[in-house]
């Protein structure tokens, strides 16, 4: 790679050189990197520019150092690309990670207040779902989903085990994903949440709505809690050509 070229600092662009590495042989937690002296004469750059670069990987969660030892790869954040449909675990399988989903509760029950955000009355029922979502045995997410009972009165907590939700979706019930609004705000995690994650109370969390549609009716609508320090959103904007 030449340095130089683009108009972002150097120390900028051998970081994004060092994720890219990483990403693409496959490093996992704690896996080594090169030596500040390897990338130096690698890349023809000065120390200074080599140790700004693995700080700001630092400071990013990519890496950490342990003195005498070198730097390693650390659990680092885990990026969901936005602008396209996607599953947790599809995604996390992308980027090599271990998805898990853990069941923490199946139910039936009274749509209540969530009847209205898939445009449902509060006397419908819904299945409720709520999972713990992690990533090479990282607890990432704490997600409840709804779904209108009368579509999917045969989905169990047993289907769910083996498989995606969006799979059951689209290959037992030939559902076809149109569009999907997504809304996000902080929040800070309350006693359960926090328990569940593994996080002091009180934490901030993106808190993150969703609502999955076929055609113009809603099939979907999940409250996701993520941890901001191990899980980031990633919007690629494109220009229109004309």
């Amino acid at each position: 790679m030449v340095f130089g070229k683009s108009k972002n600092p150097l120390y900028y662009q051998l970081a994004e050189l060092i994720k890219n590495e990483i990403e693409e042989k496959g490093l996992k937690v704690d896996d080594k990197i090169p030596t500040e002296r390897e990338y130096c004469e690698r890349y023809n750059l000065s120390r200074a520019t080599v140790r700004q670069a693995i700080s700001y990987l630092e400071q990013q969660g990519y890496l950490y150092k342990v003195q005498g030892c070198g730097t390693f790869v650390s659990s680092r954040v885990y990026k969901q690309k936005l602008l396209k449909f996607y599953s947790f675990t599809d995604e996390m399988k992308k980027q090599r990670k271990t998805p898990e989903s853990e069941i923490l509760s199946f139910e039936k029950k009274l749509a209540g207040e969530i009847g209205k955000e898939l445009n449902l009355s509060a006397e419908d029922f819904v299945i409720e779902l709520i999972r713990l979502r992690m990533a090479d045995k990282e607890k990432i997410m704490f997600e409840k989903t709804y779904l209108p009972l009368k579509k999917f009165s045969n989905l169990s907590e047993k289907d769910l085990q083996k498989n995606s939700l969006y799979g059951i979706l689209e290959g037992r019930y030939g559902i076809t994903f149109t569009k999907a609004l997504e809304r996000f705000s902080v929040t800070l995690s309350d006693e359960s949440i926090s328990k569940v994650l593994g996080i002091d109370k009180n934490e901030a969390l993106m808190k993150v709505q969703r609502w999955t549609y076929t055609g113009l009716e809603v099939i979907e609508y999940t409250i996701s809690y993520v941890r901001g320090d191990r899980f980031e959103f990633e919007v690629e904007l494109e220009e229109n050509s004309k």
